[in-house]
């Protein structure tokens, strides 16, 4: 690099993509001189923006490789492991915040380590949930295999507890229903996770739990010899915690177990065993058996929340919980009840909500009135339909606006029965929500219905109907759409 002149580099950087030559004038303007030295060149680029300084140290240091992944340019290194590396990149489609995870190049020549990475990815692409790290693109950039995904601002599992200690009971037990969640979904597309750890939980900047990495996971349906030893791989600890237990390398009851570590956690502020590097302490089967009581470490915990996390962290697997919706069912009561006795507890919280089922149909079964989420902006209309569905016997919740309705029904339970959005003064943006429903895995099971005016032809036009979805057109009788939402929701009987 010390080679080039700041022209040679200038032209670098057009030719590489990096800089859209329409805004070199102005770097060559402020610069004064096409003689200017590499470190004036580099400066101004990074002050106007032009370059990150991750990418003009990559540059200086003679890299003309590493930049662009698949669809996005890559703006700085946000974390490394001895796997992989993990980078901000931006989607130069539509100017997405991405993370991008590129395997180190040592790995490159190894088969197995190279499969098992874009098997992650390929795996990430079958899973669509609110609690699993979506994974956008999987590919390679010559040599470099890569793995393209949602970047989450916040922190591990692991920096949260280190900086906060143990959560409180309704904010901790809410963290791991939605841990609950994510790993019911990934069982039932027949996906263990195989790595279950702290790091390996983002917990977004607004409270939300994320698992990350299935590289390590289990495949159910691989059928291949090559797959199936694959399909085997775990890290030293689900292996010592199998062998113990006498059970196959891809038993679903072993991610019982460190999901019960990961509530154990968050509950006591504490790892239920000491954290290690020493690759024979981790494989110890003493590691896991000598754990230490929850209710001895916490004991202001709930004498049933106890039970719970010690049933799942026996060494025994027959002893544990037989799957994570069996979790769900035990946990599922106690959360309701301690939500009930905290103060700051939201009244969107369901009086009475029976098991869920399922993830599939994430709609609340409710021994309580009917819940419908109204998105309106005019005042007026948002006390006409809370007055009206409230006569009817339903529990109304009103909100302005159409995207944080949709990510209330990403939680489990759902906050409503139905969702009824209207676009008189919304437009467009209440017809992209209403359509964003179907093609979701998670959320195509919520009815919605969505009301537009005479004058609209084009939001009716964009929306798309089907057996869930319909858009009422006004004006229109107050029976005609009491009778919708009941059909919908299955209520009209």
């Amino acid at each position: 690099m010390q080679d080039l002149t700041t022209e040679e580099v200038a032209s670098a950087v057009i030719e590489l993509g990096l800089i859209d030559p329409a805004k070199m004038p102005g770097v060559w303007r402020e610069i004064g001189s096409h003689d200017a030295t590499l470190e004036q060149f580099g400066s101004v680029c990074v002050r106007r923006e032009l370059l990150t300084g991750y990418q003009w140290e990559r540059l200086r240091n003679g890299y003309r490789n590493g930049f662009f992944y698949g669809r996005t340019k890559v703006l700085y290194q946000a974390g490394a492991g001895s796997f992989a590396r993990v980078y901000r990149a931006i989607a130069q489609d539509n100017q997405e915040i991405l993370a991008v995870k590129v395997l180190r190049k040592r790995f490159s020549s190894d088969d197995i380590k190279g499969e098992l990475f874009l098997r992650e990815g390929r795996m990430g692409l079958m899973l669509r949930h609110p609690g699993i790290v979506r994974i956008e693109e999987v590919g390679k950039e010559g040599v470099s295999s890569f793995i393209t995904m949602e970047f989450v601002e916040g922190q591990t599992l692991r920096e949260l507890v280190k900086i906060r200690k143990g959560l409180d009971l309704a904010r901790g037990l809410d963290m791991a229903a939605q841990l609950i969640d994510a790993l019911v979904y990934a069982h039932g597309e027949g996906v263990t996770h195989r790595d279950i750890k702290a790091s390996n939980v983002l917990i977004s900047s607004k409270g939300r739990a994320k698992l990350v990495d299935f590289g390590l996971a289990s495949f159910a349906e691989s059928k291949g010899k090559k797959d199936d030893e694959i399909g085997k791989l775990r890290t030293v600890e689900y292996a010592a915690l199998e062998a113990a237990g006498g059970v196959r390398g891809d038993d679903v009851r072993s991610d019982v177990f460190f999901l019960g570590t990961l509530i154990y956690l968050i509950l006591s502020g504490r790892s239920p065993f000491k954290e290690s590097r020493d690759r024979a302490v981790r494989a110890d089967p003493k590691r896991y058996a000598e754990i230490e009581p929850l209710g001895r470490v916490a004991p202001h915990l709930p004498r049933d929340l106890v039970d719970v996390v010690n049933k799942m962290l026996s060494l025994r697997p027959k002893h544990r919980f037989q799957t994570v919706l069996e979790v769900h069912e035990a946990l599922k009561p106690i959360q309701l009840r301690c939500a009930g006795d905290e103060s700051t507890a939201t009244p969107d919280v369901p009086e009475k909500v029976t098991q869920v089922s399922s993830t599939k149909d994430t709609r609340p079964k409710t021994s309580e009135k009917p819940r419908i989420m109204v998105v309106e902006v005019s005042g007026k209309s948002q006390d006409s339909l809370r007055q009206f569905f409230s006569k009817q016997g339903f529990r109304v919740l009103v909100t302005e606006n159409p995207k944080r309705a949709l990510t209330r029904f990403e939680s489990v339970p759902a906050p409503a029965d139905i969702l009824l959005l209207s676009s008189q003064v919304l437009g467009h943006d209440a017809v992209s929500v209403f359509n964003a429903l179907a093609p979701d895995p998670y959320l195509k099971k919520i009815p919605a219905l969505l009301i537009t005016s005479a004058r609209q032809a084009e939001i009716v036009a964009e929306a798309v109907e089907d057996d869930l979805r319909q858009v009422v057109t006004m004006p229109f009788e107050a029976s005609d759409l009491l009778q919708r939402v009941k059909t919908l929701t299955g209520n009209d009987a």
